[in-house]
């Protein structure tokens, strides 16, 4: 038997009952999330909003929904169609973007929005979707679910854990990961695949956390071997995290008449196109030589910040009453200057403040 006709046998047999019990669940503790419809809102002829839908996916990548709410009705009050969006400057997205971290998401944002703006239209499946910019198997499968109703799979993090549990996976996570995706896709019903989707990622959220799961009150703990064994927090079973290399630099905090001194950096690398201090390269071997035009300054502590793949560590320097820079750099405001950039700058410059 293949593989996906063993997963779908197992469904059929192993899971029946559980998506009922978990929609029953969700229609009674379902979150209120802005960029949500209720549950039953769907059969009562409410219509989600794609672009409202795929701007909070995108933001959730990484990111924990408290922090990303603020972020998302600042987005969708400054820009509330992808129109909108498509048709902003990219610096001012970016600025905007500042503290929500991976900022490559920023840039296929803007990219994502244009290709839409340009059809016309959203496309309504998880194939047409995966042919955006920035959309990855996940979106493209939480999209299509939410916003088109599409009989999608969408499995995060939160969906993989309920799973690993439920079925005790202890093989190579690889390989567990893709069996997990393979049951959701045959579990999705066919008349309310958004709000199953919904449903999942409320309860890993809520219900099946990643540390002291509520076992007690899981609407499909019946269903669960994790549970039956009595230790649901020794699943998922991952392979070890590979410790990350540091890497060192220099950030400067350059003061004038006019403000402090920032640059806007390279669109590509790491945090392309957002605006920056001025910094130093930063290596493995240790902090590059000093940038030429700083000259005399004052050394004044160190920043850490970690980064998907390293740590960094940034002495900060700070340099007072300059009124000259190189053409590559400005001066602004430093208290409007504080709100756009990305977390690494903004923790030197509360350091200098």
């Amino acid at each position: 038997m293949a593989k996906r006709e063993k997963a779908a046998f197992a469904a059929g047999t192993r899971f029946d009952g559980l998506p009922d019990a978990l929609l029953d669940w969700y229609g009674r503790h379902a979150r209120t999330l802005p960029w949500r419809i209720g549950p039953g809102e769907r059969g009562r002829g409410v219509v989600p909003d794609p672009y409202r839908i795929w701007l909070a996916e995108i933001m959730l990548q990484q990111t924990t929904v408290p922090h990303a709410v603020g972020y998302f009705e600042t987005f969708t009050r400054t820009w509330p169609t992808v129109e909108a969006l498509a048709s902003t400057e990219d610096g001012d997205v970016m600025a905007a973007w500042a503290g929500l971290g991976y900022y490559a998401r920023a840039r296929n944002l803007l990219k994502c929005a244009r290709e839409v703006a340009a059809r016309g239209s959203w496309p309504k499946t998880e194939a047409g979707l995966r042919e955006l910019p920035g959309i990855g198997p996940y979106t493209a499968g939480a999209v299509a679910a939410l916003a088109f109703n599409e009989r999608s799979a969408a499995v995060d993090g939160n969906v993989d854990r309920v799973f690993a549990r439920i079925l005790a996976a202890k093989g190579e996570w690889k390989d567990e990961k893709r069996r997990i995706a393979d049951i959701v896709r045959t579990l999705v019903p066919e008349d309310r695949p958004g709000e199953f989707a919904e449903a999942l990622m409320d309860l890993g959220a809520t219900v099946c956390t990643p540390k002291r799961p509520n076992c007690l009150i899981c609407p499909i703990r019946d269903w669960c071997t994790a549970y039956t064994e009595g230790e649901p927090e020794r699943y998922p079973v991952k392979p070890a995290k590979k410790v990350k290399p540091v890497r060192y630099g220099e950030v400067y905090i350059v003061r004038g008449a006019s403000g402090v001194v920032v640059e806007t950096r390279p669109p590509q690398g790491l945090l392309g196109g957002m605006l920056g201090l001025p910094t130093t390269d930063w290596r493995e071997d240790g902090a590059a030589a000093r940038l030429e035009w700083i000259g005399d300054a004052e050394e004044i502590g160190e920043v850490k910040h970690v980064f998907t793949h390293f740590e960094l560590r940034l002495k900060v320097v700070t340099v007072e009453g300059r009124d000259l820079v190189p053409s590559d750099y400005e001066f602004r405001g430093e208290e409007g200057v504080a709100s756009a950039l990305p977390s690494v700058f903004k923790k030197a410059l509360k350091l200098a403040s």
